[in-house]
């Protein structure tokens, strides 16, 4: 097999709402913490433990747009992207390193009523019925979940 891959797939909650930059030219970009959860029993005391891991999310671009307008802290989100590690100096000249998902695709996993105020809601129609958030650009829509194999 030629080549490499690198794929990240996460399902996690917000740790907090976006935080939204516009670069010189324009270009919206998107960033947000979001937070793993894995359940498991301690074989020696046979108590229940989680871990939490933490996972720095960035979306550039139309995708940046809909998290900015979406997005809240406590909701469930399904991200798909890749791995990037970036690289700078600090004041005292030492090298800091940042991992990070860039994005590419993002479904939100929340209902509405679980992600937001009512006030905050947004309408994915143009009539008065509700309706489902729409998939964003690929990934799991909330009908997936019954055939996840977890």
């Amino acid at each position: 097999m030629a080549g490499s891959v690198n794929k990240v797939i996460l399902i996690g909650n917000l740790g907090k709402d976006p935080e939204v930059r516009v670069l010189e030219n324009g270009t919206k970009l998107v960033r947000f913490p979001i937070a793993t959860s894995e359940t498991y029993t301690d074989k020696t005391t046979g108590e229940r433990k989680s871990i939490t891991d933490w996972h720095n999310i960035v979306i550039w671009r139309g995708l940046a747009e809909v998290a900015e307008k979406y997005l809240t802290k406590g909701q469930k989100v399904y991200i798909e992207g890749k791995l990037r590690t970036r690289s700078w100096q600090d004041e005292a000249g030492i090298t800091k390193y940042s991992t990070e998902v860039v994005a590419d695709n993002m479904t939100m996993l929340s209902s509405r009523s679980e992600s937001m105020p009512a006030s905050n809601q947004p309408n994915f129609n143009t009539g008065d019925t509700p309706e489902k958030p729409k998939q964003m650009s690929g990934g799991l829509s909330e009908d997936d979940d019954d055939d996840l194999p977890f």
